[in-house]
């Protein structure tokens, strides 16, 4: 396995002095982690995939490791295409849940012509398409249906399934798992709390989740997907108990001349 970090643009929702894109992108760059782009942000509906926002984008996240998550609007085949255009060009992988791609969560994949279409898109434009963790038998068929997808294995979803435990849904996915999200949560709701909650996943089961994935020779993004305090407070809670106490491998460096402090009273307008 081959690792590297980066963080969802979920960790700047709701802050009173909102930074713009392009700082939010420097913060994260100085500390050495990629970015995982959500469609949106907190409060507006237009989605940024659109063509018009590609130059900024793609300047914003230069030199940057870039994921993204997938519209989750009922985007119609001409939006995927876009999106995937989009994915191509900051060559990102694709992290998408499976009512985006019209598959309701918990059927029979019996009706999936549009799901196909959108695998197909992907896999022409080359460009990793990772189906976030779900119900688990449906997405054991997803995987047996469409051989060009990949798992995005959510810790947090995994931690709060009634039917199936942890570890199986790191068994059963771990071949196929090219994107983390690492959340954490008390098993009662997905809380999207920083890795290392006191009395969240078990430390047994962070171990069991890197020890398998050890084992197979995927390029990973593991991306911290995790809801404010501050982006500093988790970004730093979240590195310490993954690095510091699980020992994971690849720890991010820090690269100071991208500019370290972060602008906690901008008053920029965000993309």
């Amino acid at each position: 396995m081959r690792i590297r970090y980066a963080v969802s643009t979920m960790v700047f929702w709701w802050r009173e002095h909102r930074l713009s894109f392009e700082q939010e992108c420097q913060f994260l760059k100085s500390l050495g982690f990629g970015v995982e782009l959500w469609p949106t942000i907190a409060g507006q509906n237009e989605c940024r995939y659109e063509r018009r926002n590609w130059p900024r984008l793609e300047a914003a996240t230069a030199d940057m490791l870039v994921a993204m998550r997938s519209r989750n609007d009922q985007p119609t085949l001409e939006q995927w295409a876009e999106q995937i255009e989009c994915a191509k060009l900051l060559a990102a992988n694709i992290v998408a849940d499976l009512p985006s791609l019209r598959i309701p969560t918990g059927s029979e994949l019996d009706d999936c012509d549009f799901a196909a279409e959108v695998v197909k898109m992907a896999q022409d434009n080359e460009v990793k398409l990772c189906i976030e963790t779900g119900p688990l038998s449906t997405l054991k068929q997803m995987g047996e249906k469409f051989e060009a997808v990949w798992y995005c294995l959510d810790t947090g979803c995994a931690n709060v399934d009634r039917h199936f435990g942890f570890k199986q849904y790191v068994d059963d996915l771990g071949a196929r798992v090219a994107h983390l999200h690492l959340t954490d949560n008390y098993g009662q709701a997905d809380d999207h709390e920083p890795p290392g909650l006191n009395g969240g996943i078990a430390r047994d089961n962070w171990d069991y989740l890197l020890n398998a994935l050890s084992g197979y020779d995927n390029d990973v993004v593991g991306s911290f997907e995790m809801c404010p305090c501050t982006p500093r407070a988790m970004i730093r809670q979240a590195g310490e108990f993954l690095f510091d106490v699980l020992k994971w491998p690849n720890r991010p460096p820090k690269r100071p001349g991208c500019g370290s402090a972060y602008a906690e009273t901008s008053t920029a307008t965000p993309a």
